[in-house]
């Protein structure tokens, strides 16, 4: 939202780290009702649908390792105001999208209800519209202040609670729109909030295998809660610096976060013998 705010204006947008989030988000807001900014957006869309792999020679559109077009991560309208022009434009997306390529799935990238400006009745608006195939939703239980650093081991079962109430009024709504929902997004920080690779998991796996646990169910029900995607693969990267800075390895959290938060490491073997099994029930 901020560039194209900020290419459309001629100007430099407010840095979070150092103006802070409230000016920021007060700027972004903007974007719903700056229809040149839009414009771009679209111009981008069709840009990247239609390009062609440079080393495969296949279309994007004819590409069948891409599942799903993600509309934008995490897009918000920031105001009460900007709900009906961030419906509007959600829906030219989704529409432009499927004018181009009919043969991927095409989503929101929202973080459901909490990405809604805590309405529900927003998230099933832009989730109903017949060019969304499914819904998504993120979970963040330290960003969302479920937990925090201090109280990381100690309040896993408030934040496994209020994941479950969260879930589950996702799932309800995606059955009353006769679709999928899928968690696309979802972290929890080390214990004692290290960014160490060699600090102890020991919460994080509980958390992801109380999320396994519940698609696990879902599936045997027959019920549409379809998958998720943790955050995120860190692999044999090694956190240099707490904010990321040129050279650094990129270990999956971005840069204006601490690197290592959120990150599996490929060394993570008590993460990683969860996921894997997970995914053997899921098979």
């Amino acid at each position: 939202y901020s560039q194209y705010l900020a290419w459309v204006n001629k100007e430099n947008p407010p840095v979070p780290a150092t103006d802070g989030w409230p000016a920021y988000m007060n700027y972004v807001k903007q974007f719903v009702f700056n229809d040149s900014a839009k414009a771009l957006f679209a111009n981008h869309v069709r840009f990247i649908i239609n390009r062609t792999n440079r080393y495969t020679k296949t279309k994007y559109t004819d590409d069948p390792t891409i599942m799903a077009w993600q509309i934008s991560n995490e897009p918000r309208c920031f105001s009460n105001e900007g709900k009906a022009p961030f419906k509007v434009w959600l829906r030219s997306v989704s529409l432009l999208i499927k004018s181009i390529d009919k043969k991927h799935l095409v989503t929101t990238g929202s973080e459901g209800e909490w990405g809604c400006e805590n309405d529900m009745q927003l998230n099933k608006d832009i989730h109903a519209d017949p060019n969304i195939d499914y819904l998504c939703i993120h979970l963040w239980p330290y960003n969302w202040s479920w937990v925090s650093k201090t109280t990381l081991q100690t309040d896993l079962k408030k934040a496994q609670e209020n994941t479950k109430k969260y879930v589950e009024r996702h799932i309800a709504l995606a059955r009353e729109l006769r679709k999928p929902v899928v968690m696309e997004e979802y972290g929890y920080p080390r214990d004692g909030f290290s960014f160490s690779k060699q600090a102890s998991t020991k919460s994080r796996d509980s958390y992801y295998k109380f999320i396994y646990d519940m698609i696990v169910t879902s599936k045997k029900k027959g019920d549409n809660f379809a998958g998720c995607n943790f955050w995120g693969w860190g692999g044999y990267a090694t956190p240099k610096h707490t904010y990321w800075e040129w050279g650094d390895d990129y270990c999956a959290d971005p840069s204006q976060e601490e690197q290592g938060l959120n990150s599996v490491f490929a060394t993570d073997a008590s993460t990683i013998k969860v996921i894997k099994s997970a995914v053997q029930q899921l098979k």
